[in-house]
C-alpha cells in the first residue's frame, strides 16, 4: 500500500485555511523548553542495520516455526499455504470495512458467502454468520442464542467439563448479569450420560466439545435426541475443530443445533495468539436468533447475481443498545484467511490434513506408551492430542524438553483438572514429521528420574 505524503502545496493550502503562517506556528502554545529536549537515544541506524537488531532480538525467541512443537491445547500449529498470505496481503482486502453498502463490496460480500458455504459444509449445518473472535466468544454467543431461542424464559446451561476451560470461563464472564445457572463442570468426571441426566425443563442448552479437550472423540450418536427429549425445546451446541471435520462425522449430522469452533488451524497461523476467528453455525430455524453478520445472495437490477448482508440491520451492528455483536475488521481477514484455506485445499486437502494429524498423533502415542513410566491415556479414541501419564511433573519434564533437546512439550492438565497431576496433553499435526515424533519419544525416554 504506497504512501503520498503532502505536497508543499497541500501544507500550505492546509496551514492557510487555519491561519499560521508556518508548522512551527502550531507549537506556540509548548513551552520552549519542552519542545526540543534532551533525548538520550542510541546512534541513529540504517534500515539494514536496524533489520539486523530486530532479528536478533527475534531469534532469541523459541517460536513453533524454530523447533519441534507439539503443544496444542487450542492454539495449533498447522501449515498456512503461501497462497493465503498472497491473498490476504492485497490492498482491496487490507482496507476493507464492514460491507454494508454492497455496491461497493461485492468482492468482501462474495467472499463471505463463499466461507459460510463452506463452513456449512464442514459443520453439517444449515446458515453460518461471518464469525466472532473465537471459539470461545463463539461458544458464548450460542449461549445467547440459545436463551432467545427460548424467549428468555429458559436460564439453565450444561456444560461438559472437558470443553476448552477457556471456552467455559468467557461464556461465564459473557453472560454474567444474566441470571444463567451453569452447571455440569463441577463434576470433573461428568460424561454425556451425566449431562443428559441434568436436563430439565428450565435447561436452555448443553454443550458439549468432540474432539474435547483431552482430546478424545465423542460419541454424539442420540445425544441430541435425548437432550431434545428431556429439554423439550433445550438445543445441543457441539464445539468442534474443523481441520477434524475433514476426516470425522460433522455434528449437524447427529442433530446439533449450534456448531461453533475457533478457525485458528485454517489459515490463520498462530500469531502470538490472535486476531483467530470463531465460526459458528445452525439451523435456518434459528437464523433470525444468530448474532454477527450475514451474507445472502440475490440478483440486481440487471439480473445479475449479487451479495448483500441480509436478515438484520445495520444498527444490530453499530448502536450498542441495539447490537447483537460487533465483529471487527481483523476478524472479517480472518476469515478471508479460512477461505482462502478451505478453497485452496478443497475436500480432498482438508481430508488429507485430517488423516496426516490422526495417524502422526496415533504413531506417537503407540511409541510413548511402550515408555517406562508413561502411559497414554485410551479410554475414549482420540484426533490429533491425547493424554500421557508422566513419571515426573510435567512442568519438570517440559523444562527438560526444552533446554537439553530444543522441544516445546505438551500442556499440563493439572492447571485445570487438579486430579490429572503428571498428566501431559500432547498434540501432533501434519508440521511434525516422524524424526520429531521419534526425537519427542527419545527425549521423553531420556528424562532423568527424581533420583538422578
Amino acid at each position: 500500500m504506497p504512501y503520498i505524503p503532502h505536497s508543499d502545496g497541500d501544507r500550505s493550502a492546509m496551514l492557510a485555511a487555519i491561519g499560521a503562517r508556518s508548522i512551527e506556528d502550531l507549537f506556540t502554545d509548548v513551552p520552549e523548553r519542552a519542545r526540543f529536549p534532551e533525548l538520550d537515544l542510541p546512534p541513529a541506524l540504517s534500515e539494514m542495520e536496524a533489520r539486523w537488531e530486530l532479528e536478533a532480538l527475534a531469534d532469541a525467541n523459541l517460536s513453533a516455526a524454530g523447533g519441534p512443537c507439539f503443544l496444542g491445547a487450542g492454539a495449533y500449529h498447522h501449515f498456512v499455504p503461501a497462497v493465503v498470505d498472497s491473498f490476504l496481503r492485497r490492498g482491496e482486502f487490507f482496507t476493507a470495512y464492514t460491507p454494508y453498502q454492497p455496491e461497493v463490496s461485492q468482492g468482501t460480500l462474495q467472499a463471505i458467502f463463499e466461507y459460510q458455504t463452506m463452513i456449512c459444509t464442514l459443520t453439517g449445518m444449515e446458515v453460518s454468520n461471518a464469525s466472532h473472535y473465537d471459539g470461545a466468544t463463539a461458544t458464548a454467543e450460542a449461549v445467547v442464542t440459545a436463551i432467545n431461542v427460548n424467549r428468555l424464559k429458559r436460564r439453565k446451561v450444561v456444560i461438559s467439563p472437558f470443553v476448552h476451560p477457556e471456552y467455559r470461563a468467557v461464556v461465564r464472564t459473557y453472560t454474567q448479569g444474566m441470571g444463567l445457572t451453569i452447571v455440569g463442570d463441577d463434576d470433573p468426571h461428568a460424561g454425556l450420560p451425566d449431562l443428559v441426566d441434568m436436563v430439565d425443563e428450565s435447561t436452555a442448552c448443553v454443550i458439549v466439545q468432540t474432539p474435547n479437550f483431552l482430546g478424545q472423540i465423542e460419541d454424539l450418536q442420540g445425544l441430541a435426541d435425548a437432550i431434545h427429549e428431556r429439554g423439550k425445546r433445550a438445543l445441543l451446541i457441539v464445539a468442534a475443530d474443523p481441520i477434524s471435520l475433514g476426516l470425522l462425522k460433522p455434528p449437524g449430522a447427529f442433530g446439533a443445533d449450534v456448531v461453533v469452533g475457533d478457525g485458528q488451524g485454517m489459515g490463520g497461523g498462530l500469531n502470538y495468539g490472535g486476531p483467530y476467528l470463531g465460526f459458528f453455525a445452525t439451523r435456518m430455524k434459528h437464523v433470525r436468533k444468530m448474532a454477527g453478520r450475514l451474507v445472502g445472495q440475490t440478483v440486481d437490477a440487471e439480473g445479475e447475481r449479487g451479495f448483500v448482508l441480509t436478515l438484520s440491520t445495520r444498527e444490530q451492528h453499530i448502536r450498542r443498545e441495539r447490537a447483537t455483536s460487533n465483529i471487527c475488521t481483523n476478524q472479517g481477514l480472518m476469515v478471508l484467511a479460512a477461505t482462502i484455506y478451505m478453497s485452496a485445499l478443497g475436500r480432498c486437502g482438508m481430508r488429507q490434513v485430517a488423516e496426516l494429524c490422526y495417524h502422526k498423533a496415533h504413531y506417537a502415542a503407540d511409541r510413548i506408551d511402550e515408555l517406562a513410566g508413561y502411559s497414554v491415556l485410551r479410554d475414549k479414541p482420540f484426533f490429533k492430542e491425547f493424554v500421557v501419564r508422566c513419571p515426573r511433573p510435567v512442568d519438570e519434564v517440559n523444562d527438560y524438553l526444552l533446554d537439553e533437546w530444543g522441544i516445546i512439550g505438551g500442556y499440563d492438565l493439572a492447571r485445570d483438572y487438579p486430579h490429572l497431576e503428571n498428566h501431559m496433553l500432547l498434540c501432533v499435526t501434519e508440521m511434525n514429521p516422524r524424526e520429531e515424533i521419534d526425537a519427542l519419544v527419545e527425549a521423553l525416554d531420556a528424562v532423568p528420574s527424581e533420583e538422578e
